[in-house]
């Protein structure tokens, strides 16, 4: 009964990996097919050696066979779907595809062979190197050859893959499972108290790689996030993707601030030193938003959209956006100081609108952005491009709201693309 113990826990070791990997990634079809060739492969060593330990080596029914045919079957088909994520030329695609498909055909072979002659697989071929002489039977090779094809298969697709260098994470899974099929396969005909050990290495390779996998899957994730929002990438985590891809029609206030003089300091000036302005003015206005719970919605250049009430809603947006709009001009009007220089001064315009717009994530499968489209957007916008240096024109709906905050009255203006002149106030400078 002592190798019976070790056998065990390698079978449970793969099915622990596998829920392991499913929980971990089950929205990923290449995770989902990974881990079901681990279940198989922990389902095959259980059926194996206990019923190898009931029947004191009897003949094994052909169906139990079917947990290594399944293992061969998840893991080509998981090679299969990683192929289909990388692009490739029209040939190569339809050779490696096919080659893997052949390969499941032979799972498949192997599978038939097993309910042909039980009795041949189960006294010439499982666990054959405790039989002397079995290597040089006719019926050894008679299952070997379709699990030889089929792992030939696989190491050949990966081998193409590899070529059209995939994502990195995905790279060291392929180069774990190629490193971990010796052991596997080996652990089939090895000696019981060596296939064990054998296929325990195995699992131990691909375990590793799993875990390079999520650490570099975690690592992008950390690396993308730095170019979301705060607000947007706790609506992720909260409702997941297709929760925050969901449109809603909200009333926000829009906050838009511009650096005057930008283009001639930019032409002036070395690249270098136009990178460091830019950065010095982002931290110092990412900061004051981060600070009331803004959301930063585009860094385009030397302006910024900055939305508030979205993607989380907030009652008293628009007096939070006044907030954001004087911090703001505080903050980033010392930025503008800083780096202004005798014949190329930097200034600050700021404008604030409030009204309904819709909100929601966008895109195509490569890329995603998180929007707002209304009418609110485009008069800051306009509002920002009227407003001097030292600035903030807020327009009526946001003063409405905002009846706590005192304004100043302004002439009404016309704005391009609103039929009527719009209201229009400016947020004094507080002494």
């Amino acid at each position: 009964m002592a190798p019976l113990i070790p056998s065990v826990m390698v079978a449970l070791v793969a099915l622990g990996m596998a829920l392991a990997f499913i929980s971990a990634d089950y929205r990923s079809p290449t995770s989902r097919a990974l881990a079901c060739s681990l279940a198989f492969i922990g389902c095959a060593i259980g059926l194996n050696v206990s019923f190898l330990y009931r029947t004191q080596g009897g003949v094994m029914p052909g169906w139990m066979a079917l947990p290594e045919a399944g293992a061969l079957i998840a893991v080509l088909e998981w090679l299969l779907r990683v192929r289909r994520t990388v692009p490739a030329g029209e040939l190569e695609v339809r050779f490696g595809d096919h080659m893997l498909r052949l390969g499941q055909i032979a799972a498949l072979g192997y599978l038939a062979l097993s309910m042909l002659y039980p009795q041949t697989r189960s006294h010439d071929f499982l666990f054959a190197a405790s039989n002397p002489g079995a290597l040089r039977r006719g019926g050894f090779w008679l299952f070997a050859t379709p699990i030889l094809f089929a792992a030939g298969t696989g190491l050949l697709s990966g081998a193409l893959l590899l070529q059209r260098r995939p994502e990195r994470s995905e790279r060291v899974r392929i180069l774990a499972l190629g490193l971990s099929a010796p052991f596997l396969i080996a652990g089939i005909v090895l000696r019981l108290e060596w296939a064990s050990i054998s296929v325990l290495i195995g699992e131990m390779v691909v375990l590793i790689g799993g875990v390079q996998y999520h650490v570099l899957q975690g690592q992008r994730g950390q690396f993308l996030s730095r170019f979301l929002s705060a607000q947007v990438a706790s609506l992720v985590r909260e409702r997941g993707l297709s929760g925050a891809m969901q449109q809603n029609y909200l009333e926000i206030t829009a906050v838009v601030s511009d650096v005057r003089g930008f283009t001639a300091y930019a032409q002036a000036h070395p690249s270098s030193r136009v990178i460091r302005v830019l950065q010095d003015y982002y931290d110092a206005v990412g900061e004051v938003v981060a600070a009331y719970g803004g959301t930063i919605k585009d860094f385009a250049g030397d302006g910024i959209l900055i939305l508030v009430g979205a993607p989380i809603p907030m009652s008293n947006h628009a007096a939070v956006g006044l907030a954001i709009a004087r911090g703001v001009r505080e903050v980033a009007g010392a930025v503008t100081r800083r780096w202004s220089s005798e014949e190329h001064r930097l200034g600050l315009g700021i404008g604030v609108a409030t009204g309904f717009v819709t909100v929601g994530v966008i895109g195509s499968a490569s890329r995603l952005e998180y929007t707002a489209v209304g009418p609110a957007v485009n008069l800051a916008s306009r509002l920002c491009e009227q407003a001097a240096d030292g600035e903030i024109l807020v327009d009526g709906r946001t003063r409405e709201l905002a009846a706590g905050v005192e304004l100043e009255s302004r002439a009404p203006i016309a704005v391009k693309g609103f039929a009527e002149t719009v209201p229009l106030y400016a947020l004094p400078i507080v002494a």
